[in-house]
């Protein structure tokens, strides 16, 4: 929490209110402390240069786009709106994805008609009266979404697209019953339906039927409370939002680290960068670029056996290393080790249990003195504000020994072939590398280190970096410079088809691997 509400810096509070669905969704993406400030419509004094991307940044934005198109009847004069032109080229991958969403939401929803698009997004606004000086606050509520309502006016439906279907909270649920109840308010209107649809595999869900009056009653209960508490709220939580957020040039919760990626240009579009961007983006900057825009990837190739495996014994540890107290892990590895929610066939479950026993005898909890600070998996953000960066990083496990931090990475090998120079086979430690050793996290830096365990079936190997020897330094900077350069100077994002298109998860939104496989003749 910072010291004063709201943060020094903050100019441009009105007298409106705005409160959007999305500020209710998965906490992992949102700021409560960011929202509530923007909803006032505070921002900083000082204000950012502008440096738009080349390319649409937002992937569903072409498809509300070419769908208010297809859906204008051609005798309405006044163009239905949804706040989503397209006023930049589109990527390749995203304009494929644009294809099947349209294809897919044809299909969820065929033509009705009895049913036509609203003229304009539905905005619930609420005046309320104040003590201070403006006398009057306007509250008003979105929902980013499809509009739609019968002939007659008696039926309102709300269409909310999402790439793939997730649970919704009770309070997404709620404010968004309100927006189609009283959005632009009609009095003829009797029943609202709120849907959920998947732009990839065109699943649908009902998360609201009913009446005015219920949809007003649910969101007493459940919307009300919600709004008061986003808009009360002073929580900081640093991560991807941050990328996009006006208030982070004055946020006192983000930490500053100039310089951390080596390099200073501030000239390019501020964006987000983790050692999982960089590597995606060596192999094919198409794949790093839709990878970053989170377009549903191929199972077949995200979750094949190996990687399932690995991700399953993360999984574990994870769990393991947060239990209360803590106790470092042992050999006895359960028969039924494999965490819910992962898929392993009989072969690589056994595989996993016994990397998991070899794991005992590096334990980092057995390393960590009593009283030392052990974080799992930890969320790190920090503003390298020489190149306008956010980095955001992830290690499996970080804890003091000594007093100093130690950065703990664990790689499984279905291999005993050895691995000698790590920084080349693991290019993250470069990251894990200049934030030890440049300080960013606090408490003193001397002993810091950064271990890699790597997990094989004939043993365990740790190998320890120290950020503080000049070629292991120089190292990592050369490393994180050939990862992140050709990125930052990035601009369209195209395909490098090869090889790697077969294990690339992104391929399926890619015409140029297509265009490969079939050769240059086309299809046969």
């Amino acid at each position: 929490m910072a010291d004063s509400w709201p943060p020094d810096g903050l100019v441009g509070e009105s007298g409106v209110v705005d409160i959007r669905l999305g500020m209710f969704g998965p906490e992992r993406y949102r700021c409560p402390a960011s929202d509530a400030l923007k909803a006032r419509g505070l921002r900083p004094r000082a204000r950012a240069s502008r440096k738009p991307e080349t390319l649409e940044p937002f992937l569903n934005g072409p498809f509300m786009a070419a769908a208010d198109v297809l859906e204008r009847p051609p005798h309405l004069q006044e163009p239905v709106v949804s706040g989503s032109g397209r006023r930049r080229p589109v990527h390749d991958g995203v304009r494929q994805w644009t294809e099947h969403a349209l294809r897919t939401y044809r299909g969820a929803f065929p033509e009705d008609p009895g049913l036509r698009p609203a003229r304009r997004p539905w905005v619930y606004r609420h005046p309320q009266q104040t003590d201070g000086a403006r006398g009057t606050v306007e509250y008003r509520i979105t929902a980013w979404g499809r509009c739609f309502e019968s002939d007659d006016g008696r039926l309102r439906e709300l269409r909310l697209p999402v790439n793939r279907l997730r649970a919704r909270s009770a309070a997404e649920r709620a404010v968004a019953a309100l927006v189609a109840a009283e959005g632009d308010p009609d009095p003829r209107l009797e029943r609202i339906r709120v849907i959920q649809f998947a732009l990839h595999d065109g699943g649908k869900d009902t998360i609201f039927l009913g009446t005015r009056d219920e949809a007003l009653a649910v969101y007493r209960k459940d919307g009300a409370p919600a709004v008061r508490a986003l808009l009360d709220s002073r929580e900081y939580r640093p991560g991807t939002a941050c990328t996009s957020c006006a208030i982070a040039p004055v946020c006192p919760a983000l930490p500053r680290a100039a310089g951390l990626l080596g390099t200073a240009d501030r000239s390019r579009p501020r964006r987000s960068w983790s050692s999982t961007t960089g590597r995606a983006h060596r192999t094919c900057p198409a794949r790093g670029y839709l990878r970053g825009l989170r377009l549903p990837v191929a199972a077949a190739v995200e979750r094949g056996a190996a990687v399932e495996r690995g991700r399953a014994i993360h999984a574990f540890l994870a769990a393991r290393h947060s239990r209360l107290p803590r106790t470092p892990c042992t050999p006895n590895i359960p028969a039924d080790w494999v965490p819910e929610g992962y898929q392993l066939p009989e072969g690589e479950r056994r595989l996993g249990a016994g990397l998991l026993r070899h794991h005992a005898e590096v334990c980092p909890i057995g390393a960590a003195g009593p009283q030392s600070q052990i974080r799992t998996e930890p969320r790190l953000v920090f503003d390298d504000t020489a190149a306008d960066l956010l980095v955001l990083a992830e290690p499996d496990v970080l804890y003091q020994h000594g007093g100093s931090w130690v950065w703990r990475e664990t790689k499984t090998s279905g291999s005993d072939r050895p691995r000698h120079d790590v920084l080349a086979s693991y290019p993250q430690l470069a990251l894990a590398l200049r934030i030890i050793g440049s300080g960013a996290l606090p408490g003193p830096r001397a002993g810091g280190r950064v271990e890699l365990e790597l997990l094989r079936p004939g043993g365990v190997d740790l190998h320890t970096l120290d950020p503080f020897a000049p070629a292991t330094r120089q190292t990592a900077e050369a490393v994180l410079r050939e990862q992140v350069s050709g990125w930052h100077a990035e601009t369209l994002f195209e395909p490098v088809p090869g090889p790697q298109c077969a294990t690339c998860e992104v391929a399926g939104w890619c015409s140029a691997r297509q265009i490969q496989e079939e050769g240059p003749e086309g299809k046969q």
